[in-house]
């Protein structure tokens, strides 16, 4: 890519060597040089400008101060971490991130060794810095420094929660900085979000602050004992001005901030201090999410992971007029809105994502009936089976590759219990550009081992519609409903609803010798490619399994008797999935028949565009009919 900027620093730093070559005053040029780089390729290629935009000073200062690689830095949910991939050597390549074949929009061990630790899910980091200091103390390295950098919305996570109740007894020597911008992908939510608010908002307790740093850095002289002294009096001071004890330093962490995270050379000195320091300290930082583009900063959930803007104005451009399906997530998001206005019982739920799953129609319009309980998908869903046991109707919309994170509560909580609580999984399949971490790939086969789950997924939005009717009619325990992310094939899917058969599916095409069984939205590539074979003289028989448990016995006996090979079709993997089903059905059944399994293969899809991904794994239009004239 060509360049319209030019830079001050930026085209001297290829590596953290080459930035600390650099004195302390030079860094807020390059945090500008950064900013300006990350605007003018995003710009171009979506990624998750906000977020990375408002951690850029905190990466650089702590490339400056930390000696990484040795020094571990481990980046929570991996948004905020665009600055931490210029600087450590994929400067050059960060006009390819997200792409196929180029970076990943992820920390990603096998793509670095400045990566000290994958991650794409929130609230991880601190767990795993804490496994690599006691690792070094197992080792007697008292030297290297691991850093955690959390957002305030990663906070939410009990996983935070438990690795600090867990560090505050065994003491690492480790540094949490958190990111506290207020925001996660939407707005924080929760007691933690008032919490960090009363500590970063207090005049008193800010003022007395500014005084005990800048005594302590006065003359740049800094000792362990200087610094401990500041901590033990801050700390009083915290528990006056706040009206409540320190949460962080109840949980054995020193804790000290809230500092500007936009003031980089403080944060500088702040962060030399803190490397003389032993034991579990937390950092409390304060920035902005879209530091440096306007827009983004006044409109933070919109430019979370924006499309092509102007690098000038930060508007966006101008989308085609043609008129274009609705997405599946705005379908689900006024669906729910009509049933709840029907049935007084229905309520909504998300873990910290209103806006992605479009849950965020139904809190303007029924606010005291829907709930963000925060970056939490265990809490979220045991909170929807206490409403179920209660006699409420949830509708619990989580994405799917978030949904791995709260498999036992779905076992235990849920089925167990055979409460009705309809999990809604968006982003069931592949996704695109967000890569391994956030494909939707298992849930139809961790979902199916599950005595008395109802697993569906609609083929197209009237087909959701309808399916999202049938669940708050069944009442016969957890009702799972899968779609996948983007838009969907029809113009007109607001119809009255109808309620469908609990695992029945349907015969969509007549054929002969060849029979295709699918699920859910990739079922309009093998409708797109029977019509294909159809023009060379092939007829394949295309059936909609609608419901992969109970699964219609009755078409797979159909199937399986009136042809002689079957082609099945999923966008999840292939183990354990609708294939799996199909197949231990003709074995237990003793047909003899040639069954070919197309769907996700088994290894981690890497990132690219949705319908590159699909040809990658052999299921879209064109691989289909492939197949299809291969048997023939």
């Amino acid at each position: 890519m060509t360049s319209n900027q030019t830079y001050t620093y930026l085209d001297q730093i290829d590596t953290p060597d080459d930035l600390r070559k650099l004195s302390s005053d030079q860094l807020i040029d390059v945090c500008c040089d950064i900013r300006k780089f990350i605007i003018e390729v995003t710009s171009i290629h979506s990624g998750h400008l906000g977020a990375s935009l408002g951690a850029v000073d905190i990466a650089v200062a702590l490339h400056y101060v930390f000696n990484t690689p040795d020094d571990r830095i481990i980046w929570d949910v991996g948004h905020q971490a665009y600055a931490h991939k210029i600087l450590t050597g994929r400067k050059s390549d960060f006009h390819a991130n997200r792409q196929y074949g180029g970076i990943s929009g992820f920390p990603k061990m096998s793509e670095s060794i400045y990566d000290a630790f994958g991650t794409g899910h929130s609230s991880t980091a601190i767990s795993a810095a804490l496994g690599m200091a006691i690792s070094d103390k197992l080792d007697g390295n008292k030297n290297r420094q691991n850093i955690a950098v959390v957002g305030d919305g990663s906070m939410t996570g009990g996983m935070a929660f438990e690795a600090m109740n867990h560090g505050g007894e065994i003491k690492p020597n480790m540094l949490i900085v958190l990111n506290d911008n207020g925001i996660a992908i939407d707005k924080s939510v929760g007691a933690l979000k008032e919490y960090l608010l009363a500590i970063s908002s207090s005049r008193t307790y800010n003022r007395f602050k500014h005084r005990v740093w800048n005594f302590m850095t006065r003359g740049n002289k800094r000792s362990p004992r200087k610094v401990a002294i500041t901590r033990q009096l801050k700390s009083g001071l915290k528990s006056t001005v706040t009206e409540f004890s320190n949460l962080f330093e109840a949980l054995n962490w020193r804790y000290f901030g809230p500092i500007d995270g936009h003031d980089v050379a403080s944060m500088v000195q702040i962060l030399t201090a803190l490397k003389a320091i032993p034991g579990p300290k937390i950092l409390h930082t304060i920035t902005k999410k879209g530091k440096g583009l306007t827009l983004a900063e006044e409109n933070p959930v919109s430019y979370h992971a924006p499309e092509k803007f102007d690098i000038s104005t930060g508007i966006f451009l101008q989308k085609p007029t043609e008129v274009l399906p609705d997405k599946y997530q705005d379908v689900f998001g006024e669906t729910i809105i009509e049933l709840a206005q029907q049935n007084p019982k229905i309520v909504g739920i998300t873990p910290a994502m209103p806006t992605g799953c479009s849950l965020n129609m139904m809190m303007e319009a029924m606010p005291e009936r829907t709930f963000d309980v925060g970056i939490a998908e265990q809490h979220a869903v045991t909170f929807a089976a206490g409403l179920a046991a209660a006699g409420k109707i949830p509708f619990c919309n989580i994405y799917s590759s978030f949904m791995q994170r709260a498999y036992d509560q779905v076992i235990h909580d849920i089925a167990l219990q055979q409460l009705p609580v309809v999990l809604c999984l968006d982003r069931g399949g592949l996704v695109g550009e967000d890569g391994p971490t956030h494909h939707g790939a298992f849930d139809l086969a961790y979902f199916r081992a599950i005595p008395n789950m109802t697993i569906a997924a609609p083929m197209n939005e009237l087909e959701l519609r309808n399916m999202m009717y049938t669940a708050q009619l069944d009442g016969k325990g957890p009702f799972s409903i899968r779609y996948p992310r983007g838009r969907g094939v029809l113009k007109e899917w607001r119809l009255p609803f109808e309620e469908i058969p609990v695992g029945k599916g349907r015969k969509l095409r007549e054929g002969k010798n060849i029979a295709i069984i699918t699920i859910g939205h990739p079922g309009n590539f093998a409708a797109e490619a029977c019509e294909e074979a159809e023009k060379e003289g092939i007829l394949v028989t295309h059936y909609d399994m609608r419901f992969l448990k109970p699964i219609d016995e009755e078409i797979l006996r159909e199937a399986l008797r009136n042809h002689t090979k079957i082609i099945t079709v999923e966008d999840g993997t292939i183990l354990g999935g609708l294939g799996g089903a199909v197949m231990e059905f003709a074995v237990q059944h003793q047909f003899s028949v040639e069954i070919i399994r197309l769907g996700i293969p088994d290894r981690f899809i890497d990132h690219g565009s949705v319908n590159q991904l699909y040809k990658d794994c052999k299921f879209d239009k064109n691989a289909i009919l492939q197949i299809i004239k291969m048997l023939e």
